[in-house]
């Protein structure tokens, strides 16, 4: 395996695992701390993918890394619009 495949698989999975980690809370409702661990594997998919400069990957755990945010802000909107409080 080289190299460039190898951090490409790298990336590739740490969005998985990201994406994976989410679904407890968002799908099935149920409180999961598992979605704290995107703060730690998806800045390493992150360098994996900027090192094989696979623009897309690192995008994708760009997002991941900020899925927090992105869904408070989310929520809070939805929030609003629905009840019109914060």
């Amino acid at each position: 395996m080289t190299k460039e495949k190898f951090f490409k698989t790298i990336a590739i999975v740490s969005f998985l695992f990201c994406v994976a980690v989410w679904v407890p809370n968002i799908v099935f409702q149920t409180a999961s701390p598992w979605w704290i661990l995107t703060f730690i594997v998806a800045p390493i998919g992150i360098l994996s993918a900027s090192l094989v400069k696979h623009y897309r990957l690192i995008v994708s755990n760009v997002i991941m890394l900020f899925s927090f945010p992105l869904f408070m802000f989310g929520g809070y909107l939805l929030n609003y619009i629905i009840d019109g409080k914060p």
